[in-house]
């Protein structure tokens, strides 16, 4: 490994070593999560990517710079991984985020991390001159990005769920306007904190109705826009619970539980089928603030699919049981 003068530099062991570069890298990692979360209100790349990526990169680099010792890559591996854990334990003993979410975001954030050891390696072995003003780009990186992108418009998606029933649409229709209390879900999604619709009710009919979907968190307000009986039912989403309660400890109110997913509209669609039955497809229009799309949103549409089908199957068994 090329050194660097160590005149300057006063003799630390190790272990020493170790953790100043596990406990600095922390520290500053979890400075950067508040300023990105409370006072840029960001959930996006500077904190997905770039925040992983300095996790990495900032271990390897504090350990491995000026040290005369020679260091396997995959110790600088296990170091990232440790200083990654140990981060993340802050989050939840500090109530700054629930279990749920950092599982979610795991696997990126340790295939990231690993990435920033790679990266750190490299550097303190090739050019290690450039360690000290690389790290400080990259912590500088972090709020910079998260300022830019935090008013980047979101993209708006569209899911898609149906399954034919046993019922003519005119039954069917009946079930999807309201529907009764659900039963408590089986499915282990739905025991982790995730809302979940629980009924449906509607004050009056028609355009300007308004229906009440109930879940667990509280209410989604849908104005009907569309009331073709017994075809489509179409409605924006006034006011929207929120989509999760932590697993914590702690009671947490974390930032992204507030108009970070956002139902935008709704519709339930019922067609008649040759042998009498009715394909009833729900769908739900919506969009989140949170980045990259490309990993959160398949995360997205599982959970509004899984929600979806509980709904569609309780109306597919109380309309078949009334036919």
């Amino acid at each position: 490994m090329e050194q660097l003068p160590e005149e300057n530099i006063p003799p630390i062991n190790h272990r020493q070593r170790k953790w100043i570069a596990v406990g600095v890298t922390t520290v500053i990692s979890w400075l950067l999560t508040i300023l990105v979360f409370y006072q840029l209100q960001d959930y996006g790349i500077a904190l997905f990517i770039f925040l992983p990526l300095f996790i990495g990169f900032g271990t390897t680099t504090l350990y491995g710079y000026g040290s005369k010792k020679s260091i396997s890559f995959g110790y600088f591996l296990k170091l990232g991984l440790l200083t990654l854990l140990i981060y993340t334990t802050g989050l939840l003993l500090f109530a700054v985020e629930g279990l749920l979410c950092v599982l979610m975001s795991a696997p990126i954030g340790i295939a990231l991390s690993l990435t920033g050891s790679l990266f750190g390696y490299w550097v303190v072995t090739r050019l290690p001159g450039k360690a000290p003003t690389i790290m400080v780009i990259l912590i500088g990186s972090i709020p910079l990005i998260s300022f830019i992108e935090k008013d980047s418009p979101p993209e708006l998606n569209a899911v898609v769920t149906s399954i034919e029933i046993n019922a003519d649409p005119q039954t069917v229709w009946k079930n999807v306007v309201e529907f009764p209390q659900l039963n408590e879900p089986t499915e282990l999604l739905f025991k982790t904190g995730i809302a979940y619709p629980i009924n449906a009710k509607i004050e009056g009919s028609g355009i300007g109705a308004i229906r009440h979907c109930n879940f667990t968190t509280g209410s989604f307000v849908e104005p009907i826009t569309v009331w073709d009986a017994p075809r489509l039912l179409k409605f924006d989403v006034l006011e929207q619970p929120v989509p999760m309660k932590e697993l914590s400890f702690w009671d947490i109110d974390a930032p992204h539980l507030h108009d970070y997913f956002v139902s935008k509209s709704g519709q339930f669609k019922l067609t008649a089928l040759p042998n009498g039955h009715t394909l009833l497809e729900g769908t739900t229009w919506y969009y989140h603030n949170i980045r990259p799309a490309i990993y959160w949103r398949p995360w997205s549409n599982y959970i509004i699919h899984e929600i979806h089908g509980r709904v569609l199957r309780h109306i597919k068994v109380n309309a078949e049981r009334r036919e």
